[in-house]
């Protein structure tokens, strides 16, 4: 699972640094103010659960058994929640599509992918 979720967020890295250059080059020209700065919201936020999964891959790869697990559920969490919470603000705005609440379906994901990786954390116990 470890690296599944690095190769995970290194292609969502690399897709969120491909939209960081069309939202600064192409986007400008054909969104409006409001539509552009959702779109760099989600960028924003894609990138940063790319190195959430990239570093819940090296956790889960060394993690004793509880921690692997709830480490896991962490990364599939941000996963899932990086997709369904971007996929949807590039569909709305780029597309022209709305798709209801999964938007904000995935910010509670990422939200709950957090929390569950600090319980990874704790979950190891006291440091001697």
């Amino acid at each position: 699972m470890g690296r599944f979720l690095m190769a995970a967020g290194a292609l969502a890295g690399a897709s969120a640094v491909a939209m960081a250059a069309a939202s600064a080059h192409a986007l400008p020209q054909r969104l409006d103010a409001r539509g552009l700065a959702a779109v760099q919201s989600a960028v924003q936020m894609q990138g940063w659960h790319a190195l959430a999964l990239v570093i819940t891959g090296f956790w889960v790869m060394r993690a004793p058994p509880l921690s692997h697990l709830l480490g896991s559920i962490a990364g599939a969490g941000f996963l899932l929640g990086t997709i369904l919470f971007c996929g949807a603000v590039y569909a709305h705005n780029l597309g022209g599509v709305s798709i209801g609440p999964v938007a904000p379906t995935g910010g509670v994901l990422l939200m709950l992918a957090w929390l569950c990786l600090g319980a990874s954390a704790i979950a190891i116990g006291p440091t001697p």
